[in-house]
């Protein structure tokens, strides 16, 4: 009987704690939210787009509510500005589920930290040591390197069989994988056959692992009164660190000894700061998103691709590749990648930012302790700021200069504020290279029987957005077979 009654309570318990959180609190308007649930049942799995439609009912700030957690979108330049630089220093930290705390050591990288002294100290050696522009500049090498070695299997399998199209994610993650561990480790992941070698496929394994243990309990983080029936693994965890710890030992130990050997360090991050591992994950996955919607708007839009090769070849011809060193002489190129990042943002919703106080947004207030996203998808397709928002229209860079990086709070792929992504510049460094490498040595077309305006361009749910339907095309190579091979380097 006593268990039957405190099932009934529950319901009556959370609706009391929502109509005190409303009596106390201005909150921004938002749907109804069901008692324990919230507004669990009612997001759609895209959520940046299902938000998005929700801003047309009740405005650019509503209340999202995670079962007990409440949840603020905002979904305009001038809300994120608010949230992002007025009031950034009360919105810097991170809310941490239990698995999170658990793979983060409690907050302790980079990502999951809360704005403080740990967080600014580990920000500051991103900044000025692992990001620089001399870091950047001394490891072009390695990025060059690894696009030309994706430029060459690209051609080696469309000349195999000709009209034959070609999966292109296959090949952008592959870039991007060797692309990270050989900037982050020195060290590219293969044996002598060319395949992913034992140290490589451990690597890819933890990093998976780590994505399935923190999505594991995400209906018990919302809803407190479940954590009892969904406890941690305990085990899962310690066995996942124990993988971490002892990759990294043997890597370090790697490094140890060819420093001995060599009495040199290298230029790569891992011999700078041991511990940029944990940012990997969102870096590749971002990187392949990334770089994957930039050639499917090119597929689709013959005309930029067209432009941008015109460009190519005037600067610099048909009788050498690119190079990073091109990039300031390629302003339209430049602005492709700017257009991508305006349409597809890889994270649409940001990471959620925590309120470390009460803080007021937008006239409305803010509890402490509550998250907040920005959706910057729907921010970057604002008809009040952008003109015809849902077309591919790089020209729009080229009318008005417009920052990417953090300034200008109509386009935010990286964040901006305390929380700014500092390798922001290393990824359009990479997406501008690869996508320039791409267009100057092939042109691209749908598969047989297919019209350019018939490519898919849904979303499949995530924090990185990928596309719904991965995209085939047909490369044909526009140089000469020379220029096609890897322009192989040593470790840096």
């Amino acid at each position: 009987m006593a268990a039957l009654l405190l099932l009934l309570s529950l319901p009556l318990a959370v609706a009391l704690y929502h109509v005190y959180y409303r009596l106390r609190f201005r909150l921004p308007p938002g749907p109804f939210p069901w008692p324990v649930v919230g507004n669990l049942y009612d997001i759609k799995p895209v959520r940046f787009r299902c938000f998005a439609e929700w801003a047309q009912s009740y405005g650019p700030i509503l209340s999202v509510w995670f079962g007990s957690t409440l949840n603020v979108v905002v979904s305009s330049s001038e809300l994120a500005k608010e949230v992002l630089k007025e009031k950034d220093g009360h919105l810097a930290d991170r809310h941490r589920s239990r698995s999170a705390r658990k793979l983060s050591r409690d907050g302790q990288d980079l990502i999951w930290a809360d704005y403080g002294p740990h967080y600014v100290k580990v920000r500051k050696v991103c900044t000025v040591v692992l990001f620089s522009p001399k870091r950047l500049e001394l490891l072009r090498p390695i990025r060059e390197d690894e696009i030309t070695a994706m430029v060459e299997s690209i051609y080696h399998d469309s000349t195999a069989s000709s009209g034959k199209s070609v999966v292109i994610k296959k090949y952008l993650a592959s870039m991007a994988f060797h692309n990270i561990t050989r900037l982050v480790f020195g060290k590219r992941f293969v044996n002598a056959e060319g395949a992913v070698d034992k140290q490589g496929q451990e690597f890819k394994a933890i990093a998976i692992n780590g994505l399935k243990l923190g999505a594991s309990l995400a209906m018990a983080e919302h809803i407190p009164w479940l954590r009892w029936a969904f406890p941690l693994d305990e085990d899962a965890f310690t066995q996942h660190g124990a993988r971490m710890e002892r990759l990294t030992r043997d890597i370090m130990q790697e490094h140890t000894l060819l420093r001995k050997k060599t009495g040199d360090a290298k230029n790569h991050f891992f011999d700078a700061l041991l511990t940029l591992k944990d940012e990997y994950d969102l870096s590749e996955d971002t990187i392949i998103a990334l770089l994957w919607w930039a050639m499917a708007e090119l597929i689709r839009n013959p005309r930029v691709q067209q432009k941008v090769q015109e460009e190519l070849d005037r600067v610099i011809g048909t009788d050498r590749i690119m190079t990073e060193l091109d990039i300031p002489n390629l302003p339209y190129l430049q602005c492709v990648v700017k257009e991508s990042l305006r349409l597809h943002p890889p994270t649409p919703l940001m990471l959620p930012h925590r309120a470390n106080t009460n803080v007021k947004i937008g006239g409305y207030d803010i509890p402490k302790g509550s998250n907040v996203n920005v959706n910057v998808w729907a921010v970057a397709r604002d008809p009040a700021h952008w003109k015809n928002p849902l077309e591919f229209r790089p020209e729009r860079f080229v009318e008005e200069d417009i920052d990417i990086k953090g300034h200008d709070f109509r386009v935010l792929p990286f964040g901006a504020g305390r929380r700014v992504c500092p390798g922001a510049q290393l990824g359009i460094d990479l997406t501008t290279s690869m996508i320039g490498h791409l267009l100057h040595q092939f042109n691209w077309a749908p598969p047989t029987g297919m019209r350019p305006e018939e490519i898919n361009l849904e979303e499949n749910p995530g924090t990185v957005t990928y596309m719904k339907n991965p995209v085939e095309a047909l490369p044909t190579p526009r140089l000469a077979p020379h220029l096609y091979k890897r322009v192989a380097v040593d470790t840096i």
